[in-house]
């Protein structure tokens, strides 16, 4: 009997033991503690960092339609989820791809707020051109059809922003002929309105640029 006494005797305390693993968990629940603080700074840092990039983009969008409120107003161009619709008339008369006085100076309006649009975004410009689906009238020699009559309209186009000061190497044309209308070709304001040119952005990397 004094045997197992001596033994209970060298048994260390239960409330060390308890005190040990309560000491453990304190320790676990602190790291929990800082890990949470942490990730709470992070979240709101990147929240913080995302309010200002929409507020910058809202910045830009409305400094885009600051600068195309007349057109706008007139009917002359239209603007839908950034892309800028100009219409053909405006730019070049019927079969023509020769840039029009009024158009002119529509593109050059929009260069500084489109260079502003593209600050510290990863894209560029494409400058579609479209046309109705009518054939190219008898007699007009230069354009075989309607596909050459597009290109050689988002040539023209992108070429007077780049001589208005969009850097070339932030800009590229592209023709689409009478596909993609916005419009029934059945009647004559539904073809004015496919006779247009568009500006839109598109990222640098996309389907589009590796195209050309």
């Amino acid at each position: 009997m004094a045997q197992l006494n001596d033994q209970d005797s060298q048994s260390p305390p239960v409330w060390a033991i308890f005190g040990d693993l309560m000491s453990g968990l304190v320790g676990v629940f602190v790291l929990l503690l800082i890990w949470v603080l942490g990730f709470q700074l992070e979240l709101s840092k990147t929240l913080e960092e995302e309010v200002a990039k929409r507020q910058a983009s809202e910045q830009r969008r409305l400094a885009l339609e600051t600068a195309l409120a007349d057109p706008l107003a007139s009917g002359r161009v239209t603007l839908n989820n950034g892309r800028i619709g100009i219409s053909g008339s405006v730019l070049f008369s019927l079969n023509s791809a020769e840039l029009q006085a009024q158009g002119r100076e529509l593109l050059h309006t929009l260069v500084t707020p489109l260079q502003v649009y593209l600050s510290e975004r990863n894209e560029i410009l494409m400058v579609s051109g479209f046309t109705d689906d009518l054939p190219i009238q008898q007699g007009n020699n230069r354009f075989d059809d309607n596909w050459e009559l597009s290109a050689q309209r988002a040539l023209t186009v992108t070429r007077a922003l780049i001589e208005q000061g969009m850097p070339a190497n932030m800009v590229f044309a592209a023709a689409f002929g009478a596909q993609q209308p916005v419009a029934s070709n059945s009647d004559k304001d539904g073809r004015s309105k496919n006779r247009r040119v568009e500006i839109a952005p598109v990222p640098k990397n996309s389907e589009h640029v590796a195209a050309q």
